[in-house]
């Protein structure tokens, strides 16, 4: 117990809250404390497998510990406690606070001991007649037959009352924000436990038809809980991380790992039993506490179900949803129950009777509050701040078509641990989904088309959105009509609608101020060591000179007589310069207050000590000091290279070894070159499929080689020669991987040419004799043969990559060309093209790749009349990671790409300026919750829609011309007018050299640029010439 450190401060504060609750139930009617005057709590001998109840409950929540062989009597006024001391060494610290506490130590003297709890025992007689007790209390022990002893003696006459429902309502249901995150970090815990890794490894047991226990994959479960590798590196279904201060060593069980098949089945969650997985339906749930606050998580797979078991499954998840729909502040336990059986006996009476007798119940810092059960007799109003286990489930359902003797019945139970809001409740394990379509697996039938999980499902508009919209002009003046009003009232309403669940989102992603959520680096304070002992010291230090150690990485200078050394990264730079006949040697150190840049800028120790900041020497050998200032110049450079590739290698996973085929020859797609291009010549290889992986490999050497496993692929493309020189398949991978001594890379690709001069049969003897076009034809015939080929070719081996990694869900993704537009991502213009899944520019590295699913926002920059681009930014969910900027779109392509923004769900904006990103995402990061509150992404918009609606026809009336006006711009156009300058910063003066005039369009936005510059009377005048335009 010797790091047992007590907060006085929150102790002070809850036990106040305690109290103060209590005097107000007294003044109110005594409902819930049931007019005691003295509370007792007794905790006696630890148990061996340690159960939690109400008692040591308390004692995690005013006291942070459990105090095993300790007793607690709470007065109104005063708190008593009587434990051993060394107990009462640690409960010192909370003495001298507004609410008083009186310790009492326990001694070996028997008849001293006696008189304490003689004392404690008046103290309860003397507060009044009635004292409250946890009647269902189990403690045991040596202390606890003592205490009884005494307590039967005193207070005979004392009446009793049940404590447990004034404890969970005044002080353990409605949680604080410090408890919520507990909660919060305890249950994404549980979801990662059961999505990836249970689900990983249950997956791959049945693809293997493997034979395994209950208990040993159970136990499998209970080993990751150690392996503090994995947590750190862990990834939610959705992408995001567990958060950066989580501390995998503070979990502890409090519910399994329960798994459960085969037809024996026990909603209860016992322990594992020694059977066999049986692949049908397997239900697993798993419990764990994160600084003492529990979180809990269910889920049932179906593997092959059959209709009767499908519908099942869905009536339950319909069941589930409602439950969480009912759950808010204000309402009953009892009618959220009564809502669930309502919605079953409208759908199928006949499952009312295997329907669980609660759907759930409080959660916390006990596994289970029995006072917060969300039964059908329970009349307990649920709060904001609460937390709950939601468990729906059926029991015992007979199965109309088993496939065997182990699944005539089965039963089925999804569990999620859920927080009361206002609104509808934040679902804690809300990252691992529900759905049929994430929780059934189809292995017997594999032609048959089923949905995938662990990927929602697409909108059915994605893909066909827009051959209606694809033009067959470049210019907007060239098409003969514009937007479609209602194409564009229909995506309006459609993006007000996905900001509005964007906010909502938002708003239950961060329900309470959370703080800095950025995921930038921490810096810590870094200690260094030149050398550990005296003899490591170089001799030639014996001299006082100075001394450049590269070996050590340091610096030896005299001081006062003596060598002393300083590391490399303790020094910030070295100069030499020249006075007369002297030389000088300046060393400057790092210390606070430099005003040095944020990558210069480092934490220290103690900001407030005395630093040396520069020593200066001086010598008339000034060739010896430049010589130094250069070796110290070098080694800072060669330190500052290190520790930018350490931290360039930090998010770099080490895959587990590719396991070959040994059995066969593998697949292979051979004449491939890859990039990025491994080192040494360029040279084609060959691409295997492998048992888990794929591998490309160079016939230069054995050693150069590249293998990707199926675990790391997240998408695979195959994009085809059509318009393009090259024929691809590109891997984007989950986690970066090193491809020879280069840099990390997420995206690996094989291509090969598809233009070959073998072909050309140029100046051959056939051209002796034939004339024409026919030989030409021909060739081009051969061409388009051959480009046909290699796409039939990489399609077919990209889709034997999917078919060997379905275990991992791997699929082909292919390029929509159509619905592409031309953009600088980078540094060149390259041609951009969406797929199902992603964004893709796969032609000209650095590729780019981004996934839907990743982005939280879309924003169009520079959207205003007179340029001719306009830049795209996207926001990705992960507010850590920088917003990706397209710039220079072609403004022709703007309703293609809002309508391929709009049909994948993305929620978009536009203004006509470039936004500071980084200071948007800095106020973000900072607190999620406030900015959400204060709007989100709402400050984006330039104006409101209503506005827009509202002006439209005012604005279309107000740049009508007359023809008299046309004709005046025509001859100002000839002229030479000012008005001929583009007006676009991005495209600088460039001009068209059209030889045909100028068409209407140009006309026409010519007036009106003279229209606002011809100021408000002009314009008056103007308009009272003009007559309205009819729409």
């Amino acid at each position: 117990m010797a790091e047992i450190k007590m907060d006085a401060k929150l102790f002070q504060e809850r036990i106040g809250h305690f109290a103060n609750a209590w005097k107000s139930d007294k003044r109110a009617g005594n409902s819930i404390f049931h007019d005691v005057s003295s509370i007792v709590i007794t905790m006696g001998k630890m148990e061996e497998v340690q159960e939690y109840h109400k008692n040591n409950s308390m004692h995690y929540w005013l006291l942070g510990y459990e105090f095993p062989t300790t007793l607690m009597v709470l007065t109104t006024e005063t708190l008593y406690i009587v434990t051993t001391a060394k107990k009462a060494k640690h409960l010192q610290p909370l003495k001298g606070g507004r609410f008083p506490i009186e310790v009492l130590i326990r001694s070996k003297d028997a008849e001293a001991n006696k008189a304490l709890f003689v004392k404690v025992a008046e103290a309860i007689k003397s507060a009044g007649p009635k004292v409250g007790v946890l009647t269902k209390d189990t403690s045991k022990g040596p202390f606890m037959d003592e205490w009884k002893e005494v307590y039967a003696d005193v207070c005979k006459d004392i009446q009793e009352a049940d404590i447990s429902l004034a404890l969970s309502q005044a002080a353990f249901a409605v949680k604080d924000e410090t408890e919520l995150r507990a909660m919060r970090a305890s249950s994404k815990a549980c979801s990662a436990l059961m999505n990836p890794y249970f689900l990983d490894e249950m997956q791959g047991i049945i693809d293997a038809d493997k034979k395994v226990k209950h208990s040993d994959i159970g136990d499998k479960v209970d080993k990751k809980l150690d392996d503090l590798k994995w947590w750190k590196s862990v990834k939610l279904p959705g992408g995001q991380k567990l958060p950066s201060n989580f501390d995998p060593s503070q979990l502890d069980w409090t519910i399994g790992p329960v798994v459960q098949s085969g037809g024996k089945f026990d909603l209860r969650m016992p322990e594992n039993n020694n059977d066999i997985l049986h692949p049908g339906v397997i239900i697993a749930a798993l419990g764990l506490k994160y600084k003492s606050y529990c979180g809990t998580i269910g889920r049932t797979f179906l593997v092959d179900p059959n209709k009767s078991q499908e519908s099942m499954y869905k009536l339950l998840h319909t069941v589930h949803n409602l439950v969480l729909k009912e759950i808010r502040d204000g309402a009953v336990a009892k009618d959220v129950y009564a809502r669930a059986m309502g919605l079953i006996k409208s759908k199928k009476p006949d499952m009312e009777r295997h329907f669980l007798k609660n759907v759930g119940y409080g959660i916390g810092i006990e596994t289970k509050d029995n006072t917060l059960i969300l039964n059908g007799k329970n009349s307990r109003v649920l709060k904001d701040g609460m937390t709950l286990c939601i468990a729906t489930g059926f029991n015992d359902i007979e199965n109309p078509q088993p496939q065997d003797s182990h699944s005539k019945k089965y039963s089925l139970v999804i569990m999620d641990t859920v927080r009361v809001t206002t609104g509808e409740p934040v679902v804690f394990t809300g990252d691992i989904p529900t759905d049929a379509d994430a929780n059934f697996f189809f292995f017997k039938d594999e032609e048959e088309a089923q949905p995938t999980p662990k990927k929602e499902k697409k909108d059915s508009r994605v893909g066909a959105v827009a051959t209606k919209n694809i033009t067959n002009t470049r210019l907007r003046s060239e098409r003969t009509t514009q937007v479609d009003d209602e194409t564009e009232k229909r995506r309006r309403v459609h993006q007000r609608e996905l900001a509005d669940k964007k906010q909502r989102e938002g708003m239950a992603r961060y329900a309470e101020a959370t703080g800095d959520q950025s995921n930038g680096e921490v810096k810590t304070f870094k200690k260094f060591d030149s050398y550990k002992r005296d003899n490591q010291i170089p001799s030639k230090c014996r001299d006082m000179s100075i001394v450049v150690d590269s070996k050590n990485h340091t610096v030896i200078v005299p001081v006062m007589g003596r060598p002393i050394p300083f590391h490399i990264n303790t020094i910030k730079n070295a100069s030499k310069s020249d006075e007369g006949e002297w030389s000088f040697l300046r060393i400057n150190f790092l210390s606070p207050g430099q005003g040095v840049g944020r990558k210069d800028d480092q934490p220290f120790e103690d900001p407030s000590a005395h630093f040396v900041r520069s020593l200066t020497f001086r010598a008339q050998d000034g060739s010896r000091y430049q010589e130094i200032s250069n070796q110290i110049s070098n080694m800072k450079k060669e330190a500052t290279k290190k520790e930018q590739e350490k931290k360039d290698m930090e998010d770099v996973v080490e895959q587990d070894k590719l396991v070959e085929i040994r059995n066969r020859r593998p697949q292979v797609l051979d004449n491939i070159f890859i990039r990025p291009a491994l080192e040494g010549k360029r040279v084609a290889g060959k691409v295997e499929i492998h048992q888990n992986g794929i591998r490309y490999q160079s016939p230069l050497s054995t050693h150069q080689r590249v293998d990707i496993l199926f675990s790391n692929i997240r998408h695979l493309f195959f994009q085809p020669c059509q318009h393009e020189l090259i024929v691809i398949i590109h891997v984007h991978l989950k986690d970066p991987i090193i491809v020879g001594n280069k840099k990390k890379t997420k995206d690996v690709q094989f291509y090969r040419e598809a233009t070959d001069i073998t072909f050309d049969e140029t100046g051959n003897r056939k051209r002796k004799y034939r004339y024409g076009d026919e030989d030409e034809f021909e060739a081009e015939q051969e061409e388009r043969r051959r480009r046909a080929d290699l796409d039939k070719l990489f399609k077919a081996f990209a889709e034997k990559i999917a078919e060997a990694g379905r275990n991992e869900n791997i699929e082909v993704d292919m390029p929509l060309r159509d619905l592409g537009f031309n953009g600088v991502p980078f540094r060149s213009n390259v041609y951009i093209q969406p797929t199902t899944e992603c964004l893709i520019q796969l032609t000209e590295p650095p590729f780019m790749v981004l996934t839907i699913e990743d982005i939280e926002i879309a924003h169009l920059e520079r959207v205003q009349f007179g340029l001719k681009n306009f830049d795209l930014v996207f926001v990705f969910k992960d507010f850590g990671r920088a917003p990706y900027h397209v710039n220079t779109i072609p403004v022709e392509s703007l309703e293609d790409v809002k309508e391929w923004l709009d049909s994948s769900d993305i929620a978009f904006t536009e203004g006509p300026l470039n936004l500071n990103w980084p200071t948007i995402m800095k106020t973000v990061t900072a607190d999620p919750h406030q900015f959400f509150a204060d709007g989100g992404w709402s400050f984006l918009n330039s104006g409101s829609d209503d506005e827009e609606d509202g002006d439209e026809d005012d604005e279309e009336s107000a740049f009508e011309i007359s023809e008299s006006e046309l004709e005046e711009a025509s001859e100002s156009s000839e002229e030479g007018s000012d008005f001929d300058s583009n007006a676009s910063d991005d495209e600088g003066s460039e001009e068209d050299d059209e030889s045909e005039g100028e068409d209407w369009d140009e006309l026409e936005k010519k007036a009106k640029k003279r229209d606002h510059e011809g100021g408000p009377e002009e314009e008056e005048e103007r308009s009272r010439t003009k007559k309205p335009r009819r729409r």
